[in-house]
């Protein structure tokens, strides 16, 4: 991005794109900027990624309108809790949503309401029409630009989990996550021979499953 570019930012955006911008100028001192960067923008957070399994092979074999009605029960099912546990929806692309959580406990238990809801809705439909949710969560220090986007390794582990590496019904966690909420009454979290980008530890949310 150009400097000519920031005039059509506002605000946090602006801001993190013209500090990037003078890092990578010559002679700059990166670790000052760095040190800015993470001051005006370093917060923790817990990251939540979504993914539908299967979805792009059920798109191509039923069509965009079978897309959008997949997308529409994702949100009806997937929104209200996603409000109720305080989590904040940064984006969505397709099948996959973006969330954050102040706290990761918050974040676990709405991924477990989230699985339980999905099971639920899918108890009598056509394997078609179900919703077959796959969640990754990471816990840590990210930036956080305004309500726009979240950086961070903890944000790119989490990603990877959800949308990579889990499989339907699975909840996926980092060892940031794990050690900020643990113990949880009713939940296990069993250690992963995965490994992924940002989190050399992860873990499988074991939890009942009873709707």
């Amino acid at each position: 991005m150009s400097d000519d570019s920031y005039s059509s930012l506002k605000g946090s955006e602006a801001r993190l794109w013209a500090l990037i911008a003078s890092r990578g100028r010559e002679g700059a001192d990166k670790a000052a900027i760095d040190a800015r960067i993470w001051d005006l923008f370093g917060e923790e957070w817990a990251v939540m990624f979504t993914d539908l399994t299967g979805f792009s092979r059920q798109v191509e074999a039923f069509g965009i309108l079978h897309f959008l009605q997949e997308i529409h029960a994702q949100q009806q099912l997937l929104f209200p809790l996603i409000e109720s546990h305080d989590g904040i929806l940064i984006k969505t692309e397709a099948d996959s949503l973006l969330v954050i959580f102040r706290r990761a406990i918050s974040a676990v238990h709405c991924a477990i309401a989230m699985q339980k809801a999905c099971r639920k809705y899918n108890a009598h439909r056509a394997p078609e029409d179900m919703v077959l949710l796959c969640v990754g969560l990471g816990y840590g220090r990210i930036l956080k630009i305004g309500d726009q986007d979240v950086y961070g390794r903890e944000v790119n582990a989490a990603s990877k989990l959800g949308e990579d590496t889990a499989k339907a019904n699975e909840i996926l966690v980092t060892r940031g996550v794990r050690d900020a909420c643990e113990p949880v009454d009713g939940v296990l979290f069993e250690s992963l021979e995965v490994r992924v980008p940002g989190s050399q530890e992860n873990f499988s949310v074991r939890y009942d499953s009873t709707p």
